[in-house]
């Protein structure tokens, strides 16, 4: 069943608030409405914290997509992006309609997300190298100038980053040995640090003594990390029960002003459950995660017997539980197992999310356009029935796809030319292959807010003769 789009979220707006999860053009904006309840300050004590030992190699292999040299296209305004105007931009730019090169460097792998306007590039020798914006220190330099080329993280020179995550205004680093590292906003705790300090501007380990973690992903304000026994954990802001601890953290200061309950520190996933026809909740045992994947406000989680799971935001049907309500703990979606089918990939935009099947099928629930029809639950994307997907970057409304040495993109206006087609046709509701990539290896793809990163593998000979004649962005 789909529906028409309902306004988004199932509880009443609080008066004061000003940006709802809905609204466009304040999904980068720096002012986020928080008011006190500070928490005692736990300082993390790095003594007590766990040895530092170098994950399994088996594992660490999963990590290399394979070495590619980096296109970019869409907005490289850095600033302006997600503004309505230019009012205090110091560096325009044109907007790159087309792929063009990007610094020459080969990298291994990279991060960018749905409301960022930075992105995480990890080198040949996994280091981290960031870049574009940077007013609220995401890209970990210890300053809080926009950086336009690819900068190296010098306080993580030491590590070995093995894969990172772009949240709204915040940056997490992987190393080797499974530890964490953030920078960036920390007003909502989703740095982890164990404090509400505002700011973290330069790399710091964040406050926990668990498991090894083996993957990180990022909300607009908040942290998922998975650990190596399946555990997840989550911290940061729990407006929307996006963290899964079964509360969405609010309390009222006084009469009139109400705060959240951050969490500062991750803590634990506990419960899964699925819900039956009758709406009665049955916990699930013995879950653990092997995947997951974030948008805005919501998370999806993929388990050992490749089931998934959904909670946080529940507006146009992003979870897939064809309803909109907001879900407080990870919810079995039942469409999967109704269908007979495994999910073996997920990947989450700002207001839809994209799952894999076992038998390739793409499913999109939610919307990743401002008007018409939402997918209240899994429905599969028909134009790419029979495609090998190889990547899916997923941006604002934007998606592109690599698959079978083809691009294939779509996302509705107002589009930046992330999708790459070029400047007569900027934006497409349907998915379309993008005809200047065609025959090209593409092992990754990330987006942000209005840009797009891929890495071309041109040790293949057909991509490197096209790599070779694309235009170059130079800064």
């Amino acid at each position: 069943m789909s529906s028409k789009r309902k306004p988004d979220g199932t509880k009443k707006a609080v008066k004061k608030r000003k940006n709802s999860e809905s609204n466009y053009d304040s999904d980068l904006s720096d002012e986020y409405p928080r008011a006190g309840g500070e928490a005692s300050a736990r300082e993390v004590v790095v003594e007590e914290l766990r040895p530092m030992e170098k994950l399994p190699e088996e594992l660490l292999g999963a990590y290399d997509k394979g070495p590619g040299k980096l296109l970019i296209a869409g907005m490289v305004s850095w600033e302006m992006t997600g503004k309505r105007d230019s009012k205090g931009v110091t560096k325009i730019r044109p907007n790159l309609y087309t792929f063009h090169r990007f610094t020459g460097d080969t990298y291994r792998s990279m991060a960018s997300f749905c409301s960022a306007a930075h992105s995480v590039l990890i080198d040949v020798n996994w280091k981290a190298w960031t870049f574009g914006r940077n007013q609220l220190s995401q890209l970990g330099h210890g300053d809080t100038t926009v950086y336009e080329k690819p900068t190296q993280v010098a306080d993580l020179a030491d590590f070995n980053v093995i894969q990172a995550a772009c949240g709204r205004n915040h940056t997490l680093f992987l190393t080797d040995t499974g530890t964490v590292y953030a920078c960036g906003d920390n007003k909502s705790g989703q740095c982890g640090v164990g404090n509400k300090q505002p700011t973290i501007t330069s790399p710091t380990r964040i406050s926990y003594n668990g498991p090894p973690i083996i993957k990180v992903g990022c909300g607009a304000e908040f942290s998922v990390i998975l650990d190596i026994k399946g555990n997840l954990h989550t911290f940061g802001l729990p407006e929307y029960g996006q963290l899964g601890h079964n509360t969405d953290g609010r309390y009222f200061v006084n009469s009139t002003k109400m705060s959240f309950h951050f969490e500062t520190q991750p803590r634990k996933v506990l419960v899964y459950m699925e819900k039956n026809k009758e709406g009665h909740v049955l916990p699930i045992e013995n879950v653990n995660i092997i995947d997951f994947a974030c948008g805005n406000n919501h998370t999806v989680a993929i388990d050992s017997k490749n089931r998934a799971f959904s909670w946080g935001f529940g507006g146009i049907g992003r979870l897939g539980h064809a309803e909109q309500k907001d879900e407080m703990v990870p919810r079995l979606i039942k469409f999967f197992d109704t269908q007979n089918r495994k999910v073996m990939r997920v990947f989450c935009g700002s207001s839809y999310s994209l799952a894999i099947s076992d038998i390739g099928s793409l499913y999109l629930f939610g919307q990743n356009k401002k008007t018409g029809e939402a997918n209240m639950y899994p429905k599969p994307v028909q134009d790419l029935a029979g495609w090998n997907i190889t990547s899916i970057g997923t941006g604002y409304t934007s998606i592109v796809i690599s698959a079978d040495d083809s691009l294939i993109a779509w996302g509705a206006s107002p589009t930046y030319g992330e999708l790459g087609l070029g400047d007569l046709q900027k934006s497409s509701s349907t998915p379309k292959e993008v005809t200047r990539m065609e025959g090209m290896k593409i092992p990754m793809i990330t987006l942000g807010y209005s840009h797009s990163l891929l890495l071309v593998n041109t040790e293949h000979e057909k991509t490197k003769e096209k790599y070779d004649n694309l235009p170059e962005f130079v800064v």
